[in-house]
């Protein structure tokens, strides 16, 4: 089913189509756009609230600046649906995060109008600055470079960094501030309090619409104009705010709060500021999710990425099960870190932004004494969870896999350097699915396996998960503890386990077998059991042990599996270079053993968005990849057959 497109939004294929309008028409094709947005995401999926809290000021972006020249950056890329339909992929968006379809997120080998590829956050700035810094290197003074932020992402310390480096650019660099109170669930933080302070001061905005008002009637006598209607506008800014100097004070020259829903009036706002020579922030005020009733008046996180929807009611469909369903495992850690902090008064609950996605919004509804969301500062969260450790607290840090790779200098300096007992729970571990590679946990059982004082594990199941959660909050003398565990559902449906001790660095043998044996780490497990079913039925019975660490390995049980298996089998949802199939190499070298050993896992490749099964078996580890792999380590004429 293809959405077509409405009549003004079918003739633009290009941004210089968009330029043949005329302007009293922006208001019916950005009204188009939305509703081409809205029919799309309600019967294929994506991300949604952002893109449609952006719509004007995306029409506006391409009608004044002269993309992909001037270079636009969107930071995370939640928002920028609407920039890559008006960019010559209107007629593909129905592929959107789709296997071997469309990006989800701005991709520079996508499109030439991708002037950066995102998917974390507060990049944006420090990426323009760096297109500006180039231009202005190369002599070219009138390319334009534009960073659209939102307030969430504004709240990361590589945006404070890249905003403090542009005020001494003298560069030609536009900050858009998309201010919403929104990232994935509501903003955090004095940030947040500033910027309510500056939109809802009615005497600062009043005296600011007048001094517009004069700036477009004079503008017209020349350039001291511009220069006169600055210092009254300064003056504004530093008589009625006492805060009004924060952004510049970094030298950024400020503008606004403007309208974000008002075309016409960001078209002439960005017309004046693309003349103005410099490092400078328009401030625009939106509304995550306009223009859809359901998504601006209801719950706004729901609305982020609600899946599939019926437009006409706003019901979002979900799948309607028989049978109980196994629960996912992020709300398995939401609750059971409650049941365990109502026993232990000293566990404290971190997460950077992320308090729906990681399920932290349990502890912090029932224990908001007790749980934090820090914004979007992983290298705080962890920093901070450091300094709750040397207290003698028990944090529970939960950063997304691939949002810890922000932090990893901050692991090793403040936690394992100082050897403090801070215990990080990695969701999203293994492929995240159609956020694609930005979003991918490959990494973290490599980085984190490599630093000392440091023990890295992976539940098999939910059991397996309340456990190592129990084993983490018992008294032990420092070492950190990570416990990674993937997107979605687990396989129990009885999930609410009694829970007990694992001794640390210690597997499980699921079951003996010949020939093979098969070593898995967290819930690439079940594939394996769901594989050797079939094998049976081919009289092919492999061994399968769950190592349940990586660090430390289960030596004890690889002196088993070694001596008895001459040919082995390593599976991991990570990347295969310093893995966790690494690892089990080199405890066969250093303990000379000699086994055939097949590795399965994430290439030393990028791999693209897409369901988790489908990548999965791009890279051969699911359950029918895993039945290949024995049968051509143990029947090899039968593999090629």
């Amino acid at each position: 089913m293809l959405i077509e497109p409405g009549k003004l939004l079918a003739t633009v294929n290009n941004p210089d189509d968009l330029k043949k309008l005329d302007q009293t028409q922006l208001v019916q094709l950005c009204e188009e756009l939305r509703t081409f947005i809205i029919d799309n995401v309600s019967v294929y999926g994506g991300h949604f609230g952002a893109s449609l809290g952006v719509v004007e000021l995306t029409v506006a972006l391409h009608y004044i600046f002269n993309t992909p020249k001037d270079q636009l950056v969107w930071d995370v890329g939640h928002q920028a649906y609407g920039h890559k339909i008006l960019t010559g992929r209107r007629d593909v968006f129905h592929t959107n995060r789709m296997y071997k379809g469309m990006s989800g997120f701005p991709k520079m080998k996508e499109s030439e109008y991708d002037a950066f590829g995102v998917g974390h956050s507060s990049t944006s700035i420090s990426a323009a600055l760096g297109m500006a810094v180039a231009s202005k290197y190369k002599g070219d003074e009138t390319k334009q470079h534009i960073a659209v932020i939102g307030d969430g992402a504004m709240t990361g310390g590589l945006a404070f960094e890249g905003m403090n480096h542009a005020g001494v650019s003298n560069s030609n660099l536009l900050i858009i501030l998309n201010d919403n109170c929104m990232s994935i669930d509501p903003n955090v933080g004095a940030l947040k309090d500033y910027l309510t302070d500056i939109t809802t001061s009615h005497t600062y905005n009043k005296m600011k619409d007048e001094v517009w008002n004069v700036l477009g009637r004079i503008s017209k006598f020349g350039p001291n104009a511009r220069e006169i209607i600055s210092k009254v506008e300064n003056s504004v800014k530093s008589f009625l705010l006492s805060q009004s100097n924060m952004f510049e004070s970094l030298n950024l020259r400020y503008f606004g709060p403007v309208d974000g829903h008002d075309v016409n009036h960001l078209v002439s706002v960005l017309d004046d500021l693309k003349d103005i020579k410099g490092p400078k922030i328009l401030h625009c005020i939106t509304r995550k999710g306009k223009g859809y009733g359901p998504s601006e008046n209801g719950n706004q996180t729901t609305w982020h990425a609600p899946g599939k929807f019926d437009k006409l009611t706003g019901e979002i469909r979900k799948k309607v099960h028989e049978t109980p369903q196994p629960p996912k495992y992020q709300d398995v850690f939401g609750h059971t870190l409650v049941e365990l902090a109502e026993n232990n008064d000293k566990i404290i609950g971190i997460t950077p932004a992320m308090p729906s996605g990681s399920s932290m919004n349990i502890m912090m509804k029932a224990m908001p004494d007790r749980a934090f969301d820090v914004g979007i500062a992983e290298q705080h969260a962890v920093t901070f969870s450091a300094g709750l450790a040397t207290q003698g607290l028990i944090p529970f840090c939960n950063i997304y896999s691939t949002f810890m790779q922000r932090a990893f200098d901050q692991v090793v300096h403040d936690v394992c350097i100082q050897d403090l007992p801070v215990n990080f729970f990695l969701d999203r571990a293994g492929f995240a699915g159609a956020d694609g590679p930005t979003h991918h946990g490959a990494y973290d059982i490599a980085y984190m396996r490599c630093i000392p004082n440091m023990i890295v594990a992976s539940p098999m199941n939910e059991s397996e998960l309340r456990n190592l959660m129990y084993t983490s909050q018992l008294p032990r003398k420092g070492k950190a503890f990570t416990i990674r565990y993937p997107r979605g559902q687990g396989v129990i449906s009885e999930w609410k386990t009694p829970m007990e001790e694992v001794k640390i660095g210690t597997g499980r043998k699921i079951k003996d077998g010949e020939e093979v044996a098969i070593l898995t780490i967290g819930h690439i497990g079940n594939y394996v059991v769901e594989a050797c079913e079939r094998l049976t039925k081919k009289d092919l019975n492999p061994a399968h042990y769950d190592m349940r660490f990586v660090k430390p390995l289960d030596e004890e049980m690889l002196h088993e599996v070694f001596g008895k298996y001459k040919k082995i089998i390593t599976i991991e949802d990570g990347c295969l270079m310093g893995g966790f199939g690494s690892a089990v190499l080199e405890f066969m070298a250093e303990n000379n053993y000699s086994a055939q050993i097949k590795r399965l896992g994430i290439p030393d490749a990028i791999i693209e968005h897409g369901e988790q099964i489908e990548l999965q078996k791009e890279c051969g580890f699911d359950p029918e990849g895993i039945e290949k792999a024995v049968i051509a380590l143990t029947e090899p004429a039968l593999a090629k057959n």
